[in-house]
């Protein structure tokens, strides 16, 4: 091949890649409006209607789910409600920042906003920062914020059939201090979104909702630990996960686990795939005997008659 006849081959060469990497989509971020108001209220905690002073984001046990892709940027506004009695937070661990200046405490009356770039795909926690943490994380002041990754599904992170966000907290005795709290005394039990027991029949006789899909549906799971102190050993009873991805990062995949230890303030998220050619039911819990049986069991029911709204068009969170 002479030289004129390599510099024209190299030269298609070149176009051609440039032409393929123009090609590939390319996805655009945007900026996201998230807006929280901080309601120091009343809500039930189990599922007979025992209710407690919790302090919530929007009133709700966790607080909304917040989901935008990877690059995205996030305007944030907090509203501390003037009837609260107490100062308040945000601490989005999704967020790379200044502690002292985005993530400070604002008085009953009071708004702060902030701005940051979702940079790391995964699932991360949410929570109130301001003193005492133990008490107002532990009294409902957390949630998820989901960071899809850019590059969208793939091989090796394929396109879920139904998707959950269950986020695991404490519940205390009411009344129970701060500094009790920091130190575990007093605590009664494990909250699921907010309820002990809150998707599980079979061991609550007052619960009356249950988690679903259809026999040999991917079911994607985004769970929180959102406790003070201790971490959760993730089991799927009569299953195992297909798929765990630590911190919900694609990148951080492991393959056929039976459980996964989740320590405070982190978040993984799990696939389980359930036999497609018969009926069958999962126990999701926290394998640490002492939160299972206080509260932290979630029951999955697969069957042809799968309710087709949960898990799927933004229903992340059952209520």
């Amino acid at each position: 091949m002479t030289r004129v006849h390599q510099l024209v081959s190299l030269f298609s060469i070149s176009v051609f890649a440039a032409l393929t990497t123009l090609s590939t989509p390319i996805v655009q971020a945007e900026v996201v409006n998230v807006d929280m108001v901080v309601q120091e209220v009343d809500i039930p905690v189990d599922n007979e209607g025992t209710t407690q002073k919790m302090w919530t984001y929007n009133g709700t046990v966790p607080g909304p789910v917040v989901r935008v892709k990877q690059g995205d940027i996030v305007n944030f506004t907090l509203i501390n409600d003037k009837s609260n009695k107490n100062s308040h937070s945000m601490d989005f661990h999704a967020a790379i920042v200044d502690v002292l200046d985005e993530f400070s405490e604002i008085k009953p009356g009071d708004t702060k906003k902030f701005q940051f770039e979702a940079k790391y795909p995964g699932a991360f926690v949410y929570h109130c920062g301001a003193s005492s943490m133990a008490e107002h994380i532990s009294r409902g002041m957390y949630g998820v914020i989901l960071v899809d990754p850019r590059e969208g599904y793939s091989e090796t992170y394929p396109r879920p059939d139904r998707e959950y966000v269950i986020v695991q907290g404490d519940l205390f005795k009411a009344g129970t201090s701060a500094e009790d709290r920091k130190w575990g005394k007093d605590w009664q039990g494990a909250l699921i979104n907010g309820k002990m027991f809150h998707y599980d029949p079979v061991h609550d006789e007052n619960a009356t909702l249950a988690l679903e899909s259809k026999p040999g549906e991917r079911v994607r799971f985004y769970y929180v630990n959102a406790q003070i102190n201790d971490p959760v050993a993730l089991h799927p009873i009569a299953g195992i996960w297909d798929r765990v991805y630590d911190n919900g990062n694609p990148k951080n995949i492991s393959y056929g686990m039976q459980t996964f230890n989740i320590p405070p303030a982190h978040a993984i998220t799990v696939d389980l795939v359930s036999p497609g050619d018969r009926p069958s039911n999962n126990a999701i819990v926290d394998h640490a005997m002492k939160r299972a049986l206080n509260g932290a069991i979630t029951v999955l029911l697969n069957n042809e008659d799968a309710d087709p709204d949960k898990g799927r068009d933004g229903n992340l969170v059952i209520r």
